[in-house]
């Protein structure tokens, strides 16, 4: 579902300075040579004097650059991307995550399946920027986090954020902020110190943080996390080393504080956007409440609650791991179990707040022996199952993978049901992801006289349903 809006209603939009748009286009203004969110503050400018872009890239792709008062660069990401499940939702994923910083756009073009040429014109007609423009605006924000954050020296802050040169990253930084890097660092905040980067990472209202830091902390691991209503910390598996992030709510604001310690600066773009993913903070919850909220049974659910979240994942194949070990068990069981795979098998790291683990790796959990998994053998034979087909490319555990072929390779694995793939697809980001099976969920339709087919009617928004059931019948 996307919102389909023409210049006239973007404008209207952009004059009453509705912030529930950010994220979905952005305007510039041909006089000055600016964009901005569609909130901005600014006096808004005339209709004849603005052009709308899709993305901030393409805009900087135009010729214009960030308003210092709006910041655009750092708003929410769109929506539109986590409920695509097509070529370019899965492509701005990959992007966001920095595949064209490592492996090229064609790297990316084979990861979606299709050629480079034509990826770039797919991209190009939708959004106005091909992946190589896309990218360059992620490096940039990626730069400016660097600057004002931390002391590195700008040859450093250039590798990290993947430019090819000190001439290209400063082109890039001037071209999209008309400032150098060095004015942009005279206008920081106070470097963090300790070797930690802190970020905000904004989302739209309204927006329940506590509700996922509970959902986390009811499943936090011994070693991997740590969970509260008010702080969530875990180690992650970065693509250049290992990392920690730290997340704190923002009192008052639609935001978190993310906390992260880097092995690598490469890794800055893929810890935050798994982060975002983690948190679900691009959802659009107006578009979620404009059908649930017509609904009988889900209206007083999502009135009481209508920042609830669906928690994602920083790892797909964890999140399989998790999900087969739950099959069947509780929650504490399964939180239990997977704390002593984590003790047997994951790699150590240096220590933080306790926590001295990463998952374990496809690799690591074949490796295991079997006393070390405590849990029935075929279970254990199931995750050894997933393990070699994800390490053979049998079952594309990654971000960005395709929802309906993702369920297919994991149904084709042994022991791996229809409950457990749908539960994966959910969590890796599909917003219509339906657990037609689950105890909670037959429960929940069967109290409120509903039948299976009842779901229906609230697609492509069925994974929010659940939750929403889910946190009623907990209550």
């Amino acid at each position: 579902m996307t919102i389909a809006l023409d210049d006239d209603q973007r404008y209207r939009v952009v004059a009453s300075r509705d912030a529930r748009f950010d994220g979905w286009f952005v305007v510039a203004v041909r006089t000055t040579g600016i964009y901005c969110r569609p909130s901005c503050p600014s006096i808004t400018p005339k209709r004849a004097n603005v052009t709308f872009f899709r993305s901030a890239a393409a805009a900087v792709h135009g010729g214009y650059r960030a308003c210092r008062r709006c910041r655009p660069d750092v708003t929410p990401g769109s929506p539109e991307w986590n409920v695509r499940g097509d070529i370019v939702g899965r492509a701005m994923t990959l992007i966001q995550d920095g595949v064209v910083d490592r492996a090229g756009v064609p790297g990316l073009a084979r990861r979606v399946g299709f050629s480079t040429r034509q990826l770039n014109r797919i991209l190009t007609t939708e959004l106005g920027a091909g992946p190589l423009a896309i990218a360059l605006d992620a490096r940039v924000r990626n730069a400016r986090t660097l600057i004002e954050t931390t002391d590195l020296s700008f040859s450093e802050i250039a590798f990290a954020a993947g430019f090819g040169s000190i001439r290209q990253f400063n082109d890039a930084i001037r071209s999209a902020f008309a400032l150098t890097p060095t004015e942009l660092r005279g206008r920081r905040r106070t470097p963090t110190g300790g070797g930690w980067l802190t970020v905000t990472l904004p989302a739209r209202e309204p927006y329940d943080a506590r509700q996922v830091l509970r959902f986390l902390a009811a499943r936090a691991i011994a070693g991997v996390e740590s969970a509260s209503e008010d702080r969530y910390v875990r180690t992650l598996r970065l693509p250049h080393g290992p990392g920690v992030v730290d997340v704190r709510p923002l009192d008052g604001r639609p935001a978190l504080l993310a906390s992260l310690r880097l092995a690598d600066l490469r890794d800055l773009a893929p810890a935050v956007n798994r982060v975002r993913r983690l948190f679900d903070l691009d959802a659009d919850p107006v578009a979620v409440r404009a059908v649930l909220g017509d609904d009988p049974v889900l209206a007083p659910l999502v009135a009481a609650n209508p920042g609830l979240r669906v928690p994602g994942t920083v790892d797909p194949f964890e999140t399989a791991v998790r999900a087969v070990i739950g099959q069947q068990v509780s929650v504490a069981a399964a939180r239990t179990v997977a704390g002593r795979l984590v003790a047997a098998a994951g790699s150590a790291v240096d220590p933080v707040s306790g926590l001295e683990r990463l998952f374990p790796s496809p690799d690591e959990v074949l490796a295991v022996p079997d006393e070390a998994f405590g849990m029935p053998t075929s279970r254990r034979e199931t995750l050894r199952r997933l393990s070699s087909a994800v390490m053979a490319g049998d079952v594309s555990l990654e971000l960005g993978a395709d929802r309906d072929r993702l369920r297919e390779e994991l149904r084709a694995v042994r022991g791996i049901g229809p409950w457990t793939a749908d539960y994966v697809a959910m969590r890796c980001g599909d917003p219509d992801g339906w657990l037609p099976t689950d105890l909670g969920v037959t429960s929940a339709l069967t109290r409120h006289g509903l039948a299976a087919g009842a779901a229906e009617s609230w697609r492509p928004w069925r994974a929010y349903a659940m939750h929403h059931l889910w946190t009623k019948g907990s209550t």
